[in-house]
C-alpha cells in the first residue's frame, strides 16, 4: 500500500482551511481555552526545524483540547517589527517592508504544508499600525 502523501495531505490541509476548521468562535458556549505560541521573526528565507519543533507539542495540546469540547483560540503571527527583519532587509539590499512580507508569505505557506492548527484568522503582526499602536500607547 503505497502512501501518496502530496495528495492526501493537500486534500485535507485544503478541507481545513475551506471549512475555517480551526476558527475559534466568539460565541460559543464550549470553555474557552487559549494556546500562545512564540512568534517567529520573519528574518529569514523560511523557516528552519527549530521552528515547527517548537510548535509540535502546542498543537498536539490545542488539538487535544479540541477533541475534549473546548473552543480553542489557536492563532498565529509574527514578530516582525525589530532588530531581526532589520538586519535582514540589510543583508539582502531590500526595504524591510518588502522582505518582511515576502518572508511571512513563505513562513505561513510552511506552516500550511506542515498541516498546524492554527486560527488564520487572528493572524497577529507586530508590524502591522493597528497592532504597535497599543504597544506604544502602553
Amino acid at each position: 500500500m503505497n502512501y501518496h502523501f502530496n495528495e492526501i495531505e493537500k486534500k485535507w490541509q485544503d478541507y481545513w482551511a475551506k471549512n475555517q476548521t480551526f476558527k475559534a468562535s466568539n460565541h460559543s458556549d464550549k470553555p474557552k481555552y487559549y494556546v500562545l505560541d512564540m512568534f517567529p521573526y520573519p528574518s529569514g528565507a523560511g523557516l528552519h526545524v527549530g521552528h515547527p519543533l517548537g510548535y509540535i507539542a502546542s498543537d498536539i495540546y490545542a488539538r487535544y483540547k479540541r477533541h475534549k469540547g473546548f473552543n480553542v483560540l489557536h492563532p498565529q503571527g509574527y514578530d516582525s517589527f525589530g532588530l531581526p527583519a532589520e538586519q535582514y532587509a540589510i543583508q539582502t539590499g531590500q526595504h524591510p517592508v518588502i522582505t518582511t512580507e515576502e518572508n511571512i508569505k513563505t513562513y505561513r505557506r510552511q506552516l500550511d504544508q506542515i498541516g498546524f492548527s492554527f486560527d488564520w484568522s487572528r493572524e497577529v503582526r507586530t508590524s502591522e499600525p493597528s497592532y504597535y499602536k497599543w504597544t506604544q500607547w502602553i
